[in-house]
């Protein structure tokens, strides 16, 4: 049995968690009853299992205890990205129903937009000082007792999609009914997978809101790990962490990586790194040439996994399988992958097509049936896609080729940019980029990079030309760019997704096109 709760009988005061930028610390004790102390609140304020509370807050210390909290009480818990619009966050608090908000002094000055927003929600807080319209959370909790209450009962994480391609859509997923004890499909497996344990240092830089880094944090809180949360990502910071904490564990997206990559080498090689026993990454695509310099570096630590917020299905591999794989990111750790054409009928190995997923958990995009249907195979409702194109080799191994939506038709060619991005990100006057299909009255699209320079003083045509030849040397000429634009900064997600759709709004305007 595996549960905070139990971690704090055995030992109390070991850090459950530290965050990185103050050191401050949270005991397994201070997890444990404070989560209990939420979890009696929520009831007190009349929500029962199955209702839903929804969380705005930056990576804070109280985070973790209040998803602990609504998971004891059996509640469905929204976290929200701490970077959304007021509008934006109204519109996921209406849409998931939620009776409760929580959010931050940190986050007061959008907290105080909400005030007249979300009519359904009884009760509001915030952790801090308080704005008008708001309780103090802290002063709630600390009056309620601290005896687990008599029917807990696991509740579940609601989370919503990032809206890279559209409006976010929330993934429902039927509670279980369960103890709040009972193993998880997440607690049953990435312990054997990546050798999770209470001796585990796990270092977490990404937001805690999204999919990959709540459900990691809490698998290590669930074994009696220690885990180490970054505030916000610094590529040096990050390496000055592993060494003090001689961090054992770490999960990362592919931009981390190229950052931290394009530190000057006296900064970059003057950690000691030799603590980590295994790196996980995903949520994008890792360019080859980026990896390859990532297990130089490091070593074969590396494990990529290929899954969605969704559940249902994914892929694993370890560097040694990669390296005789490159640019795979694994095999199925579940049933077989399906790969078809758009008319749902199986495509030959080495032929890429929309990959699905066999007899994953049942979920669904909340309001959405539209969305929720076009996850299914148009022939078997046990096939479930999450968007994406690739194919499989002849050993099973999955190789990515993009999203479907951020496909480029030219000339009624399909193109898919990724191949090109991941080519662009080489260069060492490259910080980021993003390749787009833009309006073209001859071939319906053309292919367009927006590119973020290591130096914007070197934005223009000189670089524009540079780069573009650099494309042409190395890639099919109908997939290299026939124009660059230069950004100081791309709208790209903290968890490494990039949000192509605002991209490509700058140069549609009023065009039609099938790709969002």
């Amino acid at each position: 049995m595996m549960y905070p709760s139990i971690q704090a009988a055995k030992t109390p005061d070991k850090p459950a968690y530290i965050m990185a930028s103050t050191g401050q610390v949270v005991t397994y004790r201070e997890l444990n009853e404070r989560s209990i102390q939420v979890s009696r609140l929520l009831r007190r304020l009349g929500l029962q299992a199955g209702d839903h509370i929804a969380m705005y807050m930056e990576n804070h210390p109280w985070f973790h205890i209040i998803g602990f909290g609504a998971h004891r009480a059996g509640l469905y818990f929204t976290p929200i990205s701490s970077r959304l619009t007021a509008d934006e966050v109204d519109y996921i608090v209406g849409d998931c129903m939620a009776k409760v908000f929580v959010t931050s002094s940190g986050k007061a000055d959008v907290a105080a937009q909400l005030v007249e927003k979300m009519p359904q929600v009884s009760a509001r807080f915030m952790v801090g000082t308080p704005v008008a319209g708001y309780e103090c959370f802290e002063t709630a909790v600390l009056a309620e007792s601290t005896e687990p209450l008599p029917d807990e009962t696991a509740g579940s994480e609601m989370l919503y999609s990032s809206g890279t391609t559209g409006r976010p859509k929330g993934i429902l997923r039927p509670l279980s009914g369960e103890p709040i004890e009972a193993p998880t499909r997440t607690t049953l497996s990435l312990p054997d997978r990546y050798g999770y344990d209470e001796n585990t240092v796990y270092l977490s830089p990404a937001p805690l809101y999204h999919a990959a880094p709540l459900a990691y944090n809490r698998c290590i809180l669930c074994v009696g790990g220690t885990v180490v949360i970054m505030e916000k990502f610094d590529p040096e910071e990050a390496l000055q962490l592993i060494e003090r904490y001689r961090v054992t564990h770490s999960q990362w997206v592919p931009t981390m990586f190229v950052r931290m990559l394009k530190l000057p080498e006296e900064q970059r090689t003057c950690y000691d790194l030799s603590s980590l026993q295994s790196a996980v990454h995903a949520a994008a695509p890792c360019p080859i040439e980026i990896k390859r310099q990532m297990i130089d570096w490091w070593g074969p630590v590396l494990y990529e996994y290929y899954a969605g917020s969704e559940g249902n299905g994914g892929t694993a591999i370890n560097s040694e399988e990669w390296l005789a794989h490159p640019g795979s990111v694994g095999r199925s750790y579940g049933p077989p992958i399906h790969i078809c054409n758009d008319a749902g009928e199986p495509v030959p190995n080495g032929q890429s097509g929309t990959i699905y997923f066999e007899s994953g958990p049942a979920f669904e995009y909340h309001n959405d049936p539209a969305k929720t249907r076009d996850s299914r195979h148009p022939q078997n409702d046990q096939l479930t896609t999450l968007g994406d194109v690739g194919y499989l080799d002849d050993e099973g191994y999955l190789y990515l080729t993009d999203r479907k939506a951020f496909m480029i038709i030219s000339g009624g060619v399909n193109i898919y940019p990724q191949e090109t991005e991941n080519l662009l990100i080489t260069h060492p006057k490259v910080a980021d980029c993003a390749v787009i299909g833009v309006p073209n009255p001859d071939f319906g699209e053309e292919v367009k990079a927006v590119v973020q320079p290591m130096d914007m003083g070197e934005a223009g045509p000189e670089l524009e030309a540079e780069l573009i030849q650099f494309c042409r040397d190395n890639l099919s000429h109908i997939k290299c760019p026939r124009s660059i634009d230069f950004m100081a900064d791309l709208p790209r997600h903290p968890t490494g997704k990039l949000y192509k759709r605002l991209l490509k709004d700058r140069y549609w305007g009023d065009h039609s096109t099938r790709i969002v």
